[in-house]
């Protein structure tokens, strides 16, 4: 179980270079991953079930202690980046394809590597996992709202379909891991730490099946939709942060609303859009889902420094004082 442990370590931490990795290979060999195609919400409910393992009241406290702080995160999260992705589709002329899978990925929740982005960069980690949890449960209602009000500009929703594909895909595997967690605790507490390497695997494949089948329109319209992506995230942060700041919330709630609301479920909205729309329309989840990561990891690498920066210039500062007196 140590060796499990320690790969589901090393791969979160490698994430973004094994989906940069295997998104490479399969634009060479795709062939070799368009098989996984039709697996990808199998895929995505395995890791929604993983997320339900890890799930306990705890993660709940946050909502009935600062109900005003987890209200704002989500409210930011289902109003900004849905509104960013519909600004970014009408305003840049998006391909119909396109424009539904960037705003596929705007009404998705976050992500669950948003809380480990950030801890590391200092921000409040119980707030910023009440929220992933809140967004997430809200998805199966949300999520289809969202994209029958904004997408069906471009291309005919299913609002029925939708939420019956959310349904399975996210909240009956949760609620799933929730009941395996009750059940066997002692022994899904042993096994919960190996649960990083099950996710990374999953994502990866998902983003390679992705590639892999929309190889042609990938190669004619990447850069536009690497561009979209790297803005909408970015925006994200940037806006999220800021609606933190003029409602007067912490510092460290301000960061954890950022990331929350920068960072996406966009493994499921790629899910969704394969599952609804076309493969060209899942290809902006499968990007953003190899961005996000890469951002989160720079954003929270300069807010940890930044704050171990401040820490031992206060560290510093007592000491002068001591010695003074």
């Amino acid at each position: 179980m140590k060796a499990l442990e320690k790969a589901g370590i090393f791969a979160g931490n490698t994430f973004a270079y094994w989906v940069l990795l295997f998104a490479g290979l399969a634009l060479l060999f795709p062939t070799g991953f368009t098989w996984i195609g039709p697996h990808i919400p199998l895929l995505l409910g395995v890791i929604m079930f993983g997320m339900g393992m890890t799930l306990s009241v705890n993660d709940f406290k946050e909502v009935f202690r600062h109900p005003k702080s987890v209200f704002i995160g989500v409210l930011a999260q289902y109003l900004i980046m849905p509104l960013l992705a519909f600004g970014l589709a009408y305003g840049l002329g998006l391909p119909p394809e396109v424009a539904v899978g960037v705003i596929l990925v705007g009404a998705c929740p976050g992500g669950t590597s948003s809380n480990v982005m950030t801890y590391l960069a200092r921000g409040n980690t119980a707030l910023s996992v009440s929220i992933t949890s809140v967004s997430t449960l809200l998805a199966p209602l949300l999520t289809p709202a969202i994209t029958l009000l904004l997408a069906s500009k471009w291309l005919p929703v299913s609002l029925s379909a939708m939420f019956i594909s959310v349904v399975k895909i996210v909240l009956v595997p949760i609620i799933l891991g929730l009941i395996v967690k009750t059940l066997f605790r002692t022994q899904v507490e042993k096994s919960v730490k190996a649960l990083p390497l099950v996710s990374v695997i999953g994502i990866v494949a998902i983003v390679a099946a992705v590639v892999s089948g929309s190889k042609e329109k990938i190669l004619e319209s990447g850069l536009l939709i690497l561009a979209v992506v790297i803005l909408h995230n970015a925006l994200g942060y940037l806006l999220g942060f800021l609606a933190a700041k003029v409602l007067k919330m912490d510092y460290s709630d301000q960061k954890a609303v950022s990331i929350e609301v920068g960072m996406q479920n966009s493994g499921l909205a790629a899910a969704l859009a394969a599952a609804h729309f076309s493969p060209l329309a899942a290809v902006p989840g499968a990007i953003f889902s190899v961005w996000h990561n890469v951002s989160g990891s720079l954003l929270a690498n300069y807010w940890g420094k930044k704050a171990e920066k401040a820490n031992n210039s206060q560290n510093a500062t007592g000491d002068s004082v001591e010695i003074q007196k």
